[in-house]
């Protein structure tokens, strides 16, 4: 069933589009001496290793590897994690259906299977006879069986709220009745969840397009104890109010879930300037962050397309260098998430990654790009970034896939285990 659900979720991916100018990052040993020397870290003294809390909540003591992938892909190799979106538009009656074959709708459409069952609602990407929301307990059932832990990446603002992408979504976050809908959403998928582990990825892009309104999330309106009395009655209505709200709904009806914000390197994609500061925005970023409640993990990203289909179709070079001689490039984008997690002092997930390699035909859904190689090639210098795990999938309809990249993220993750795998909790070499 999942497999069956995947194509309507890439077709949901198309409408993210990211007003970015680049990813770039240089060696985590230089990143955290430069956050050391600073002494602008957040309060609380680092751990020895900060995705140790992780590890011990996945029981998985080395770097995770997984995609957005069909079924017959997460069986193919010993992935540790696969994720879904959660996205598209709320039921016509803005609660969650209480069935998908009678009587739920989305923009008039039935979700029922009778009246063609396309239905705009996560919760009946499904057969309709099934009980609403049963794609995302299936997922958790099948990773279950997999041996896999299940990641859900809630996108729904956009797309529910029906405005444009930037800031029409954050002042759109004030609309009421449009978020007590939104929280009642959430609430229901993290029943789905229930006493499951889990790991919930909240809103990618939302907290960076909040961040270009104003750098504190205090001062920018939202409504929550307004809209989500039940859950956040003592939280302020503002968008620090509206990330405290989730991560407590998170710890009240999801309570072994794992949760995390999405932080966008906008301002460090991309950038091919030396004199760029970037542990400053790093460290401006986890500030905002912070400011939003307590999570467990931080996502990051490196682009949303291959490299290959950016300089072919857009005429854009969104390459990075391997050879880390020349910005943008991979030490610099190490150096970033080094720092930002350093500053929250919590690990990373690397999501979303491309999948594109050099033996593809450089076409359509079979894109060429060099950061799954170069990731699987360095893994120890991810594990020094602060991270816990790395899911690859496509970021728009297109792209390459696990299905179309020539099963190379098979090969590299079953030769990735093979070889003993990485330590999450890395001893940095004296150098």
């Amino acid at each position: 069933m999942i497999a069956g659900l995947l194509g309507y979720g890439i077709v949901l991916l198309a409408r993210r589009l990211h007003s970015r100018c680049g990813f770039a990052a240089v060696l985590c040993l230089v990143a955290l001496a430069a956050v050391a020397s600073s002494g602008t870290a957040m309060a609380g003294t680092a751990p020895a290793c900060l995705a140790a809390d992780m590890a011990s909540w996945a029981n998985r003591s080395q770097l995770m590897v997984g995609a957005m992938m069909e079924d017959q892909i997460a069986s193919a190799a010993p992935f540790d994690l696969r994720y879904v979106y959660i996205a598209g538009q709320f039921p016509d009656g803005g609660s969650p259906c209480a069935s998908c074959a009678a009587a739920c709708s989305v923009n008039g459409r039935s979700c029922s299977n009778d009246d063609g069952g396309d239905c705009g609602w996560w919760g009946c990407w499904q057969d309709s006879q099934n009980a609403p929301g049963a794609f995302a307990r299936q997922l958790i059932t099948m990773t279950t069986a997999g041996k896999q832990l299940p990641i859900f990446t809630y996108y729904t603002f956009l797309l529910a709220s029906g405005v444009d992408e930037g800031k029409p979504e954050i002042a759109k976050a004030a609309d009421a009745a449009f978020m007590r809908t939104y929280y009642d959403d959430f609430r229901f998928l993290l029943r789905q969840i229930g006493t499951a582990k889990a790991i919930v990825h909240l809103e990618p892009d939302f907290w960076g397009y909040a961040r270009q309104v104003n750098q504190d999330p205090r001062l920018i309106a939202a409504a929550v104890a307004s809209a989500n009395a039940r859950d956040c009655a003592g939280q302020p209505n503002s968008i620090a109010g509206m990330g405290h709200c989730l991560i407590q709904m998170v710890r009240t009806y999801a309570p072994a879930a794992k949760v995390g914000f999405h932080a966008s390197a906008w301002n460090a994609s991309l950038n091919s300037r030396s004199s760029f500061d970037v542990d400053g925005d790093a460290r401006a970023t986890a500030a905002f962050l912070a400011l939003l409640g307590s999570a467990d993990l931080v996502v990051v990203e490196a682009d949303d397309r291959d490299a290959g289909y950016y300089q072919a179709v857009k005429g854009s070079n969104h390459w990075w260098d391997e050879t880390n001689a020349t910005l943008p490039n991979f030490n610099q984008m190490f150096q970033w998430v080094t720092t930002l997690t350093t500053s929250l002092q919590l690990p990373a997930l690397w999501w979303q990654m491309p999948l594109g390699n050099m033996a593809l035909a450089n076409t359509d859904s079979g894109w060429h790009d060099n950061r799954l190689d170069y990731f699987f090639a360095h893994m120890p210098e991810v594990a020094h970034t602060n991270s816990f795990g790395v899911v690859y999938g496509p970021g728009a309809t297109g792209q390459t896939t696990p299905s179309t990249d020539g099963g190379l993220l098979r090969q590299r993750t079953r030769a990735y285990v093979a070889a003993g795998r990485t330590d999450m909790c890395q001893t940095l070499a004296v150098m």
